[in-house]
């Protein structure tokens, strides 16, 4: 496969897209990644809508969205805006429609911009017909052009802008029976609206393609920023990770997706998608794409000449099995020695193996816990030690070699040096790499050094080593998470080790490495919540359910919990998830196992224990 969108893997700069106008703050081409949130009060209550409206824009962002999921809801936009007007807010106003092209056209007159989603614009979403003939598949499209024709023309005549925004979770049956739930159905789903877009000379265009799968969301975008190449297409895109939940978790998933594709320079305008106030929200998304300014003033790296990891499918770097770590071992946590630690210390996820100061006395220490030590340490105090291990600097290891016999560390902090010793270390049984960088391009830094290696066909596992100088726990989470994210998801990395120089505790840079792996699909350790933002369409209250549903199941391990406000996207966006919690109808809750359906319309007040008994009866409960 050509990988045309690569150019920007080892020398940051944002892909030049075609410049969109929406209500006159424009995105794309040079204008800033734009930041935008969405409302979850109901549309229908003007008052509430155009207070959180105002409270979103004061908080810093360039669009609000809001739900129109009927005639009466996009009629009542224009009563809304009005509202807006009059209390001299003039930002661009977003509808959100689902299933009802007349929607459309009657959002696309009053606000200025509409998104719709190709997977129920047109089609009927009944998982009736799972087989299309290429004729019938033609038919299809061609009805979805028609619909289409109109809207352009409304949209046209007052200068609004479409989203074509593509949900994993609400592919049509059409796309399905063709692809499948999969990063290429969504990339189809989306260039299909596309392509009409570009015959009838209709550019104002943004696309989309969310998922709740962090791994998902990254490979699609990729994927349709490809085929968009490939076809002669720019069109801006908009990034964003579905139901990714409340508090840091929420924001370590959003940044680790999100975060990923800004560092590849793929985004024009960010949705963080938390299961919060809308307006928190926007602080996030900021000092997200703060992130990643300046990132094109990184030295120059050496030139990889061939790309040659598929970037739009998953595969873990082929490694040899040290100790537990590289091989088929989950990826490890590393972590600086925390004093107070102990043999009960099991209330938290602990690291494999803890990094310690300079030190002679180990009497102290827990013996259940893995150590590294510097290397004139440790050949002084403990190389008869059974669970401590060296640290050797590239200058240490060319002058004396391994000095453990079973597993030792080598640190690299200067890229060039470590690639002058790349052959030396190739045969090696006994060494792991721990990759350092200071950079502030560290991600293009590193990827190109797993590149090198497995050109060189170097199979010793590397860790991930980033160092951070943070006093805020989720400026810390966000940089880390998106500077890690992108490299776990090109298949790179058998563990990370995460250091800050600020004033955070140690614990939480343990509980960030932890959440950062399994936000990049990788190693799985905790319950994981896949709850919505909440928008106008939800039918309970999310926030108070979702903090309920924790409580009640944040010990079980290894589990996916999906808590949707709603069917539109509830089903599909919860594919994987163990366990779902959907609000079907006002104060009733279907229970899901799997992607099926076990309890109907239960009253929502008994949905949070009816869960439970579902989890024990099915064998995964286990006493706190």
């Amino acid at each position: 496969m050509n990988y045309k969108y690569c150019n920007n893997l080892f020398s940051y700069s944002r892909f030049l897209t075609r410049e969109v106008n929406v209500g006159g703050i424009k995105m794309g081409g040079h204008n800033p990644i734009r930041l935008q949130s969405m409302t979850n009060t109901k549309t229908l209550d003007t008052i509430s809508t155009v207070d959180q409206c105002i409270r979103i824009i004061n908080a810093g962002a360039d669009y609000v969205r809001i739900t129109a999921q009927g005639v009466r809801e996009a009629e009542n936009l224009a009563e809304i805006k009005s509202e807006l007007r009059k209390q001299g807010y003039k930002f661009p106003l977003v509808a959100d429609v689902h299933f009802n092209s007349q929607i459309a056209e009657i959002a696309a007159a009053i606000v200025e911009k509409v998104r719709i989603n190709p997977g129920n614009y047109s089609d009927k979403k009944r998982f009736e017909k799972i087989d299309f003939t290429d004729n019938e598949y033609k038919i299809e499209l061609e009805k979805i052009a028609e619909k289409l024709q109109s809207l352009f023309k409304i949209c046209r005549k007052n200068g609004t802008a479409l989203r074509i925004g593509v949900n994993h979770g609400s592919l049509s049956d059409r796309v399905m029976s063709r692809y499948g739930d999969t990063p290429e159905g969504m990339v189809e789903s989306a260039m299909e609206f596309l392509r009409i877009c570009a015959v009838e000379n209709f550019h104002n265009v943004v696309a989309s393609l969310k998922s709740s799968n962090t791994l998902v969301m990254i490979q699609a975008n990729r994927l349709l920023l490809n085929r968009m190449i490939t076809e002669g297409m720019n069109y801006p895109l908009h990034l964003g990770v579905t139901e990714a939940g409340e508090g840091e978790v929420g924001r370590i998933k959003s940044s680790a997706g999100i975060g990923s594709l800004l560092a590849d320079g793929i985004g024009d305008t960010i949705r963080v998608s938390l299961t919060e106030d809308p307006e928190n929200e926007i602080p996030v998304a900021r000092e997200l794409v703060n992130n990643f300014k300046d990132r094109n003033e990184s030295y120059e790296i050496p030139e990889v000449k061939d790309v040659i990891v598929n970037p739009f499918s998953f595969q873990r770097r082929e490694t040899i099995a040290i100790e537990n770590i590289g091989g088929k071992n989950l990826p490890v946590v590393l972590a600086d020695w925390q004093d107070g630690l102990n043999e009960t210390s099991v209330h938290v996820l602990l690291p494999e193996y803890f990094y310690l100061s300079t030190r002679s006395d180990f009497s102290e220490l827990p013996g259940k816990f893995r150590y590294i030590l510097n290397m004139h340490d440790w050949f002084k105090y403990a190389k008869t030690s059974k669970n401590i291990f060296p640290l050797l600097t590239l200058q240490q290891f060319e002058v004396y070699g391994a000095k453990h016999p079973g597993l030792n560390f080598v640190i690299a902090s200067n890229m060039d040096d470590l690639r002058e010793l790349q052959m030396p270390l190739k045969d090696s049984r006994n060494v792991v790499l721990i990759f350092e960088t200071f950079n502030k391009n560290g991600i293009a830094d590193q990827r190109s050094l797993f590149y090198q290696m497995l050109e060189k066909g170097i199979k010793i596992p590397a860790i991930i080593n980033r160092n951070y100088s943070e006093n805020s726990l989720q400026s810390f989470q966000l940089k880390a998470s998106s500077d890690i994210g992108a490299l776990l998801v090109d298949g790179f990395s058998d563990g990370i080790w995460i250091r800050n120089a600020g004033t955070l505790e140690p614990i939480d840079l343990v509980s960030t490495s932890f959440d950062i792996l399994q936000s990049g699909r990788v190693r799985t350790s905790k319950t994981e919540y896949i709850s919505c933002p909440s928008c106008g369409r939800t039918l309970f209250d999310l926030q108070s359910v979702t903090t309920g549903i924790k409580k009640r199941t944040n010990h079980l391990k290894n589990l996916k919990i999906a808590i949707m406000g709603c069917i539109v996207n509830g089903p599909g966006e919860m594919a994987d998830a163990d366990y779902g919690f959907i609000g079907s109808g006002i104060g009733k809750i279907s229970l899901y196992k799997g992607k099926q359906i076990i309890k109907k319309n239960i009253p929502s007040a008994n949905a949070i224990d009816e869960l439970v008994s579902l989890i024990k009866e099915s064998g995964d409960w286990r006493e706190p």
